[in-house]
């Protein structure tokens, strides 16, 4: 109530001031420059009251007085020089507020900047002046959609309000507004927003606004994604250097199985087209040769092996949809009788020989991932506190800006930073998120076993195949298929396991804000695998570690329809392309792929990485004397099969189980976890002892110290993380360098023999001078640097005072384990 009186109270008002205060408003000329001087430094970009006219300065109304004139100078200024807002095709303006005092961190204390925030029905976005931009050689990565201060409202992750020194979450109808907004995003920025000085009629309109737009359950055809679409129809962006594979029709399921040599034992089938069987299954995939089509008509698509990818040895990936639970006995027997045919269908020994990975029942669970993440996120979820009592030369200025120390908020700020940086490490660890990101990559790497050294068919078992499916299946083509390590490769085979593979993108992110506990981060898990390959091993891929961070912004971005859908039905059917009404026109959706729409040619060379060196391309003669090994494998078989169980597709021992496992999964074919591990040891430590063939079979490192965080998207709002001028941008522009000094050299020597000029390989120019950059380029771009030390000074007063220190004796610390 008091905030809202102070707001509501008129401009000559004026509360008692201390006797020092009073002092310093009366204070000579030469004081009021020093003091403005100090408030030019705290607030870059916005002119002191005191420039405009020393009749301002009043000596009985105090500094609550100033403060007021100053505000009322900055309303006429942001007219003045006010910042348009751009607003898409389709986009719409729902609310506003001026005078908002954003936060922003510079250097070793914080400052903020006076601007509007608004609220669209795509975006909130600050319109601020900010005079402290970066400099036209700086500003290359700028993303054309979404601005350095605009959140979309599926990137909002948890609103908060600060009422007198506490924070609390926001939702639903509010009885008492805030002082100050902080919004949580899921890229883990951190907003924060002083309302202070804004009208009482407007703090209502916006901060009920963003609840409401960026909170409450919302439906599907309500997204800006369709006003999108439908505006922007004729504006459409299509590139034409983009091929790739989006697995929508018939003809993208027979590339792919010519490419990768399954045509001879797998077929692409039209049965679902017009998904008349199935709505979770696209309209076109892949199943074993010998399976009858009318087969996947029986449990509509459930309990039918789907075709991911074939490996050059002839062994192939799949992936079932478990039987749903039944107790019936009669209907129990029917579908034991039919998994049985389809068993034997694809477990043909001594040729084909199947091993079933149940990932519902020995793997993780979604549960799993869910809380794991949650607790890892606040580890990089760091804020900036309000503007510090102090923070420039002259007291008076500060106090001007920060009349009182109540707003100043003890957590949720960069200090926190440093204040939890000598237990980070073990915070880290009980998240549990890098364990998860090894066992993943542990699954892969046996699955790759079984299907590169013992020639096994491999069959991924899940209860809608939608989920960890994805991510293994996906994992495992990555590590074995050069192909998916290209960027259009790496696409299509996002859009074959993912999209078309029926991920529910809209649950498992939440678009639509109806079920909180379906939102579970698997894809972001993946990308966090990716990455871990790719920094390991970063010559194998085509690709680099920024154009994975973007991919992981993009998934919040609703102008493209790749992530915001739980089934390809569910995109044609909301896309007008299964309807009944011929007169509409289907809306012509975007994809995540066409980079064009988000970054200028040039910011596009930094998802390209300039160290990946192409397969070379044999010649017509010496493709006449390969033969593909799958083919030469099948007359002599390399592993010794196991025969197959008496009674069908389960175990007489096994039968008082059947029942109750069903539903969720089938019986282990092959039970032999102690073998397993031999073998995989064996196969991992052999793999990594000789020289890596980057385009061939590539696994990764697994052992704890080998799973890093992936420092570029999580830590890459916080200044404090940034190591300037150093870092892998700084061995990344030194091979710039050589990669340069090399092409001309090697123009010259072109030149000499009367050759045409070799194309000189363009590096980002961004690069050319690392000492401007930093270790988390280039999003440190956006973000002002932090001069603050390198180690903090709570780190410091932990250890214990200095004359402790200076008496103590050097301890001996054993590096041989780390």
């Amino acid at each position: 109530m008091r905030a809202a009186s102070r707001r509501s109270r008129p401009w000559g008002w004026a509360e008692p001031q201390p006797l020092v205060l009073v002092a310093a408003a009366a204070a000579p000329a030469g004081a009021r420059a020093a003091a403005s001087a100090s408030a030019r430094r705290c607030f870059p970009g916005r002119r002191y009251a005191g420039e405009r006219s020393s009749r301002r300065w009043r000596r009985h109304q105090g500094p609550q007085a100033l403060l007021r004139v100053e505000i009322h100078t900055n309303e006429k200024e942001v007219t003045e020089k006010e910042v348009t807002l751009h607003l898409l095709p389709g986009e719409q303006l729902l609310c506003e507020a001026s005078t908002v005092l954003k936060y922003v961190q510079e250097d070793s204390c914080q400052h903020g900047v006076y601007g509007r925030l608004v609220c669209t029905d795509f975006k909130i976005a600050f319109l601020g002046d900010d005079e402290s931009a970066l400099d036209n050689d700086e500003t290359q990565f700028k993303n054309k959609v979404i601005g350095e201060n605009d959140i979309t409202l599926h990137c909002v992750d948890q609103i908060y309000g600060v009422f007198d020194e506490k924070k609390k979450t926001l939702f639903g109808q509010l009885k008492k507004y805030p002082e100050k907004l902080i919004i949580h995003c899921k890229d883990l920025r951190v907003f924060q927003f002083c309302l202070r000085y804004t009208k009482e009629e407007e703090v209502k309109r916006i901060v009920s606004g963003i609840i409401h737009h960026t909170q409450a359950p919302k439906l599907l055809k309500r997204l800006f994604l369709f006003s999108y679409a439908t505006a922007a129809q004729n504006n459409t962006v299509t590139d034409p250097k983009n091929h790739t594979v989006m697995f929508d029709t018939l003809k993208d399921w027979c590339w792919e199985l010519e490419r990768t040599k399954g045509n001879m034992k797998y077929k692409a089938v039209s049965v679902n087209e017009g998904y008349k069987v199935c709505e979770r299954l696209p309209a076109y995939f892949v199943v074993p040769t010998p399976l009858p089509e009318e087969n996947v008509q029986r449990f509509q698509g459930h309990g039918i092996p789907i075709w991911c990818w074939s490996c050059h040895n002839g062994s192939a990936l799949l992936k079932m949809s478990a039987l749903p639970k039944e107790q019936d006995d009669g209907i129990l027997q029917i579908q034991k009788s039919f998994l049985d045919g389809i068993y034997k269908t694809i477990h043909r020994p001594p040729y084909e020989v199947v091993k079933t990975e149940d990932l519902s029942s020995n793997f993780l669970s979604l549960q799993e991932i869910q809380t794991a993440y949650s607790k890892f996120k606040q580890l990089f979820l760091i804020g900036f506190p309000s503007p510090p009592p102090y923070c420039g030369s002259d007291h008076t200025a500060t106090l001007l800006f920060s009349p009182s120390s109540a707003y100043q908020l003890p957590s949720d700020n960069s200090t926190e930073f440093w204040d939890t940086d000598i237990k980070w490490f073990s915070l880290l660890e009980s998240s549990s998120w890098l364990d998860i990101i090894r066992r993943c990559l542990k699954k892969a790497i046996e699955i790759t076993e079984c299907m590169e050294a013992q020639n096994m068919n491999v069959l991924l078992l899940e209860e809608n195949a939608s989920d960890l499916c994805c991510l293994i299946s996906s994992l495992v083509q990555l590590m074995m298929d050069p192909h998916c390590r290209t960027r259009i490769g790496f696409q299509s085979l996002i859009q074959k396991e993912w999209v078309m593979g029926g991920h529910c993108f809209l649950d498992r992110c939440n678009h639509l804000r109806q079920n909180d506990k379906e939102e579970v981060p698997v894809f972001l898990l993946f990308l966090d695998c990716v990455w871990q390959l790719v920094h390991q091993h970063p010559p194998a891929f085509e690709f680099t570690e920024t154009y994975l961070t973007v991919l992981s912004d993009s998934l919040y971005i609703p102008i493209f329809s790749t992530f915001f859908f739980n089934s390809p039905h569910q995109k044609d059917t909301n896309m007008g392309r299964e309807g009944q009404d011929t007169q509409s026109k289907p809306l012509n959706l975007l994809t995540v792929w066409d980079w064009s729409v988000q970054f200028e040619p040039k910011a596009q060379t930094l998802l390209k990485n300039p160290l990946y060196v192409e397969k070379p391309k044999l010649d017509k003669g010496q493709r006449k004397g390969m033969r593909f090994k799958h083919q030469r494998q099948l007359s002599l078989p390399l592993t010794q099969s196991k025969s197959s169980p008496k009674r069908g597709f389960f175990r007489e021992e096994t039968d008082h189980l059947i029942k109750n496992l069903l539903g969720k999964r089938i019986s282990k074919l092959i039970n032999s976890s102690d073998e397993l591990q031999d073998n995989f040891r064996e196969f991992y430590d052999s793999w990594h002892s000789k020289s890596t063939d980057y385009h061939g079979l590539l696994l990764p490192h697994i052992e704890g110290p080998e799973i890093k965080v992936w420092a570029q998207r999580y830590l890459r709002w916080i200044p404090e993380a940034q190591i300037l001028g150093g870092g892998q941008v700084a061995t990344m522009s030194k091979l710039l360098e050589m990669m340069e000094e090399v092409q001309s050299l090697q123009e010259k020597i072109d030149e000499r023999h009367h050759s045409q000029q070799a194309p000189q390989a363009e590096g980002p120019c961004l690069l050319r001078n690392s000492a401007r950059l930093s270790s988390l380029f280039p999003f440190a771009l956006l973000q002002r640097h932090s001069s603050k030390p390198v180690l903090p000074t709570s780190g410091w007063k932990a250890l214990g005072d200095e004359d402790d220190l200076a008496k103590r004796e050097d301890e001996f610390v054993d590096l041989g384990d780390v």
